[in-house]
């Protein structure tokens, strides 16, 4: 089978496309035939090797997937030959709270190989089943992105009708959060660069659209327009002291998700505002396989989207990984087998 391994240059350049075998799966594996495959900000840190997620060289990287199961183990009972199911981010995690063990073994990234091979053996309990509705392109974006807006906005934000919602920027985590917002009945306000973005935001349904390029202290249009209330919830994407205009910008008792490092992996907070606000200010690390379930049942009821923004091939997955790294998406970046 044809995979992408990462060479000991870490660079999206010298991602190696390899030929190597695969083994019949263990009594409790599955053998699964990729059909698509989606792409997180958090492949290029695995991919370039920096910090804590740099990987071994040989790696296969890319934690999103979707597939057909091809071969069943003999003690396998959940799953079927020709079930088309997505990999769990986090093989462990099944249900209740984060813990050390559960953090373990994450797809694609220091610890496991992911998602970017033409076939991928793992247990039948790190696999869940994907909405029939979807395609496998869309289904193959839910195993990142989509759980972590849904866990940040659903499981721990309780964010419910009448809401304002402040989502930043037009990725994946940042649609998601607003299509599950807007499902939920929030009032959205949208941040980007580009009014291009915002324009097909607005076609989308979201009221209050933000160009950060044009208004630089958002945060004081965000107060006007929540008239001097704020934003109930805020997905945080850019991280580092920039959490610090979220601050300014969110309600008394008020939740901001912490979900992105795009400007760095510290910064310096205003712990004043944070304590006389009564912030929560939470970490959202993706999602265990019991939130995965509640958000196919809402997205099933609700029949959205993922929104994609270009598909490429599997021979093309350098240029789809440049793509990604240059921000200019709309939505998700899919490669298909």
């Amino acid at each position: 089978m044809k995979a992408y391994q990462i060479s000991e240059n870490y660079s999206i350049e010298t991602l190696k496309k390899v030929d190597k075998s695969y083994r019949k799966p263990l009594p409790n594996e599955i053998l699964i035939q990729i059909k698509a495959v989606s792409l997180n900000y958090r492949d290029l840190l695995v991919i370039r090797g920096i910090d804590k997620w740099k990987p071994p060289v040989g790696r296969i990287p890319v934690s999103d997937g979707v597939g057909i199961v091809m071969e069943i183990g003999n003690q396998v009972t959940e799953i079927s030959i020709n079930d088309r199911v997505a990999g769990l981010f986090f093989p462990n995690w099944m249900d209740g709270k984060l813990s050390d063990e559960k953090l373990l073994h994450s797809l694609g990234g220091n610890a496991s190989d992911g998602m970017l091979q033409e076939y991928v053996i793992l247990k039948e309990n790190e696999v869940i089943k994907v909405p029939d509705y979807l395609t496998n392109e869309e289904a193959a974006t839910l195993p990142c992105a989509a759980i972590t807006a849904w866990h940040g906005l659903v499981e721990k934000g309780n964010i419910k009708s009448g809401d304002t919602v402040l989502i930043q920027g037009t990725g994946g985590v940042s649609l998601f959060s607003m299509q599950f917002a807007l499902a939920l009945g929030a009032e959205v306000i949208l941040l980007s660069g580009s009014d291009d973005k915002l324009e097909r935001a607005k076609k989308m349904g979201v009221n209050h659209l933000i160009n950060y390029k044009n208004v630089p202290n958002w945060e004081n249009e965000v107060m006007q327009i929540t008239n001097g209330i704020g934003a109930k919830h805020i997905v945080e994407v850019v991280g580092s002291d920039h959490i610090n205009k979220s601050i300014e910008a969110v309600a008394l008792d008020g939740t901001i998700s912490v979900i992105g490092i795009m400007d760095g992996l510290k910064g310096n907070i205003n712990t004043a505002q944070l304590m006389s606000k009564q912030i929560k200010l939470q970490g959202i690390n993706v999602g265990s396989k019991e939130m995965f379930s509640r958000m196919n049942e809402m997205l099933h009821i609700k029949q959205i989207h993922p929104i994609i923004d270009t598909t490429f091939l599997f021979e093309d997955t350098i240029e789809a990984l440049k793509k990604l790294e240059s921000g200019s998406h709309f939505g998700k970046i899919v490669i298909k087998f």
